[in-house]
């Protein structure tokens, strides 16, 4: 795979995020906002994303990476990061 910009980093996250939560309201969630916070997500729905957004962008997510998960942009930087090593 690509390595992936930004945008695409943060729509992959934006989508996994619906896919476990299909009413998210993103125009509540700012960039630095902890979105599980926001969006009320508990510990199965975190580990839901983790492996949604792996199946969907190729990156190995381990337990140590979670901290990077915690907003959108650092999710994306975190996302964005490791596609472009891989590159």
């Amino acid at each position: 795979m690509k390595p992936l910009t930004e945008a695409e980093a943060v729509r992959a996250v934006e989508e996994s995020i619906t896919q476990i939560v299909p009413d998210a309201d993103f125009t509540r969630v700012e960039r630095d906002d902890k979105f599980r916070d926001v969006l009320e997500f508990d510990s199965l729905d975190f580990l839901s994303l983790v492996e949604l957004l792996s199946e969907r962008t190729g990156v190995r997510i381990d337990e140590e990476d979670y901290t990077e998960l915690t907003t959108l942009s650092d999710a994306a930087r975190f996302l964005t990061d490791r596609t472009s090593h891989r590159a």
